[in-house]
């Protein structure tokens, strides 16, 4: 099969309302492949082009509410970090805390993959309950990876695209260093992390006021 070339009617301008408008319609984020994959063939954008519009769409947002970020699954508009606590009133729906046991081990996680759930409760001192590990994967944050070659092979867990999402990030590279984790500052004395590894999320990890009942409690989900 021949392909046909570009048509020369697609000018970039047209590209860039194209990109934006398929950003702003899609649940969520898309890949550049994906968003190659609307234009019919006989009206190919130019190589470069879409790239481009990216970048025109970034720099559009330098003064605006929202920014064009790319994360693990893609590229999509958010709302900047300046204006989210304000834009957040819109949502009727009360945020899912989540207890500081449940953030420790999401943190191990993150810092640590692949991690068996023995090594988080060798680290944290503490059981690991259940319901945390359950907890964590029914939101998609985490899943099993493989299995540890040691006697029961046991599971080994580490994070996933929707957490990178969740959080805004690329890759794992983009998460900041432990010393900068200001709303768990549990974490940042007693974990012994040899390799200095990427560190976890951000504000959106809220620890719940009170943890009287340990860190081996059962997680829960409030609703405040």
């Amino acid at each position: 099969m021949t392909l046909q070339a570009p048509s020369e009617s697609m000018d970039q301008d047209l590209i860039r309302r194209i990109v934006e408008a398929a950003l702003l319609a899609a649940p969520q984020p898309l890949t550049l492949t994906q968003i190659a994959a609307l234009f019919p063939e006989d009206e190919l954008p130019p190589p470069g082009s879409l790239e481009q519009a990216i970048a025109e769409l970034r720099a559009d947002c330098a003064t605006r509410g929202v920014e064009l970020a790319e994360v693990a699954s893609g590229f999509r508009f958010q709302v900047k970090t300046d204006v989210h606590a304000f834009v957040a009133r819109l949502w009727t729906e009360r945020q899912t805390k989540y207890t500081r046991a449940t953030l420790e081990t999401l943190a191990l996680i993150a810092y640590r993959q692949p991690i068996t759930r023995g090594e988080i409760e060798q680290i944290r001192g503490v059981g690991v309950n259940a319901n945390m590990i359950k907890t964590l994967e029914e939101r998609e944050w985490i899943r099993v990876i493989g299995h540890r070659d040691v006697p029961g092979r046991p599971e080994l867990f580490g994070t996933t695209k929707t957490f990178l999402d969740y959080f805004g990030l690329k890759s794992l590279d983009g998460l900041p260093p432990l010393s900068e984790l200001k709303d768990i500052p549990e974490l940042e004395p007693q974990f012994p992390f040899d390799l200095n590894p990427p560190g976890v999320a951000n504000a959106e990890l809220t620890s719940e006021p009170n943890d009287e009942a340990g860190d081996d409690a059962e997680p829960e989900l409030n609703n405040e």
